[in-house]
């Protein structure tokens, strides 16, 4: 099969309440970005003629939310698609576009402002059913405080474990220009945050987040045209869980699994604990990090606390971006986690950069609990 390449990625710093700018402000400073990086246009000839968009009609509070934003994505009579909810499925969506070969060049684009809704409670609440869930008032946090009650009860996992993965969460964030929340914490501190939606606290949770993240892919024959060094895709896969919570068993990694074992077939990889140099999975809440490793094999099933304690996110250089703990858009989660890796495999990711990466894994979720997991693989 032929191979897409990821160019260049651009992100814009993440912070809880970007009151001072557009989002189409947010979008043209990572579009020029691109642009400065690899001298891609949108001409007629050689140009991009095929953008993928991110974005959310809930959160931008508008019907049609890509409408607001083709001009600065240069999608005026040009090909514009939307994917809404999970960013990660755009670069999906765009290798599909380069892959069949309908273009040899897709420029992607995501972006959302948390800070916009009165609470982002309320609009993950939307994702629920109208009769059984919407109307008792299920949204993504305290659905999942339900899954880490679950999740607890099988793995061991204690306050003083969560308030590792914080601590640590953080330590990396500061050393990343695009994070949200880089204070440093310590671990009573964690423990002492008021409860959230038990057994979730505050620390627990990743803070309200704006941000937009760009990305250029190629084909294999003109990748080079972009940049020295491409970062190929070679795995991905998603799968979706039921829908109705009662359907679910929420400790069990069900749809996680499944992506992980397709997206590591199509990518050659048998055993990721000896294949894999670097993960960025998207930890919205902290007991996510170590349940989403067993997911993808990098922690036995139920053996998430005694990770925790042989340092097992340091030994598989896990978030070293600081991951979704320290502060991302929900929808774009995955699309960080993307452009984390690929800044990794460029050896562009400055004081967080990890020694020797070659191969990599950035995952994300959405829906309640882990409803629908997307997982990455890219290699140089």
């Amino acid at each position: 099969m032929k191979r897409v390449a990821i160019c260049a990625v651009a992100q814009h710093k993440n912070e809880s309440d970007i009151w001072y700018k557009r989002f189409q402000g947010m979008l043209l400073d990572v579009l020029e970005e691109i642009q400065a990086k690899t001298g891609m246009d949108f001409s007629e000839e050689k140009g991009v003629k095929s953008i993928v968009s991110c974005s959310d009609d809930v959160f931008d509070a508008r019907t049609i939310s890509d409408n607001g934003v083709t001009d600065v994505l240069g999608a005026h009579y040009r090909e514009e698609e939307k994917i809404a909810q999970e960013g990660l499925n755009a670069v999906g969506y765009a290798m599909s576009i380069i892959l069949s070969g309908h273009e040899d060049l897709v420029y992607l684009a995501g972006h959302c402002k948390e800070s916009q809704p009165e609470s982002r409670d309320m609009c993950t609440n939307l994702a629920y059913d109208p009769f059984y869930g919407r109307s008792v008032g299920l949204d993504f946090t305290n659905v999942a405080a339900l899954q880490a009650r679950e999740y607890i009860g099988r793995s061991g996992i204690t306050d003083e474990h969560l308030a590792d993965v914080v601590v640590r969460s953080r330590q990396w964030a500061a050393r990343n220009p695009y994070a949200n929340a880089t204070e440093l914490v310590e671990k009573g501190e964690v423990m002492a945050s008021p409860m959230l939606c038990d057994p979730i606290r505050k620390l627990h949770a990743y803070p309200v987040s704006d941000g937009a993240v760009g990305m250029l892919l190629a084909s294999e024959e003109r990748a080079m045209e972009f940049t020295d060094n491409p970062v190929w895709i070679t795995g991905f896969a998603n799968c979706m869980d039921s829908y109705f919570l009662g359907d679910r068993d929420l400790a069990s990694n069900f749809a996680l699994k499944r992506a992980a074992a397709n997206a590591y077939r199509r990518a050659g990889i048998k055993d990721p604990k000896k294949s894999i140099d670097l993960v960025e999975l998207m930890d919205a809440f902290a007991y996510q990090q170590p349940m989403w490793l067993e997911g993808l094999g990098f922690c036995e099933e139920g053996g998430g606390a005694r990770f925790i304690e042989e340092n097992g996110p340091a030994e598989y250089n896990v978030n070293l971006s600081g991951g979704m703990l320290a502060g991302n858009p929900v929808m774009l989660g995955g699309l960080y986690r993307a452009a984390e890796a690929v800044l990794q495999l460029k050896k562009e990711a400055g004081e967080h950069q990890a020694a020797d990466v070659k191969r990599a894994v950035a995952h994300s979720t959405t829906g309640g609990a882990g409803q629908f997991h997307t997982v990455l693989v890219l290699e140089i």
